[in-house]
């Protein structure tokens, strides 16, 4: 059980390791030396779990389906649900480094030998799921195209989470995100459904 525990405590090293250096230099200009030094763990060690830096990479853009899964909703309402994980999102682009490393590689899916499309799969689903579940407790405005609006949401905050690195190292990232709820909202729900959500970030989210 010991050397069970320190093998998964090596992986886990290893792993943050490079979602640090993928997010701070790419994974182009990332190397497995860099990353070596980050973790530090043997050489041995690093290629015992992870026989090339490509196979390193998509453990990390795994990380998101990991976080999706530990994040509790606080709301019965589907798109109270989803609001409150647009700014769970936000949080932890702020403050967990696997997750940061993990957004920067799926931007860069285009660096793999294979494009890596499943994490935008897997986002733009789950929103189409929760707005399913909005639609058919009669929340939404009628004729909605699910398909069409979970793409756009998951584009949108594709899109200013990107901005916001780019302008303000994502200082502004949560009232871009407030913006986003506020501008797209009304043309989602309908004005019942919409008065009792709030857009605003709510403190048990």
């Amino acid at each position: 059980m010991a050397r069970q525990a320190r093998a998964l405590a090596t992986r886990q090293a290893v792993l943050l390791a490079a979602a640090e250096v993928f997010d701070e230099r790419g994974y182009a200009a990332a190397t497995m030396s860099e990353i070596l030094d980050r973790a530090g763990v043997t050489k041995g060690a690093l290629y015992f779990h992870f026989r090339s830096k490509e196979e390193l990479a998509l453990a990390v853009i795994e990380g998101q389906g990991a976080w999706i899964a530990t994040w509790a909703p606080s709301s019965d309402s589907p798109v109270q649900t989803l609001i409150d994980l647009g700014y769970a999102f936000a949080h932890a682009l702020l403050d967990d480094p696997m997750l940061r490393g993990s957004i920067r590689l799926t931007i860069e899916h285009g660096s793999f030998t294979q494009p890596q499309i499943a994490a935008y799969q897997g986002w733009t689903d789950l929103v189409h799921t929760l707005l399913e579940r909005a639609r058919d407790a009669g929340d939404l405005h009628p004729g909605i195209d699910l398909a069409a609006a979970a793409a756009v949401i998951t584009g949108a905050i594709t899109g200013i989470q990107l901005s916001s690195q780019v302008l303000a190292e994502r200082r502004d990232l949560i009232k871009r995100m407030a913006d986003l709820w506020t501008l797209l909202l009304p043309g989602l729900v309908q004005p019942h459904a919409l008065a009792r959500l709030s857009v605003a970030e709510r403190a048990d989210s």
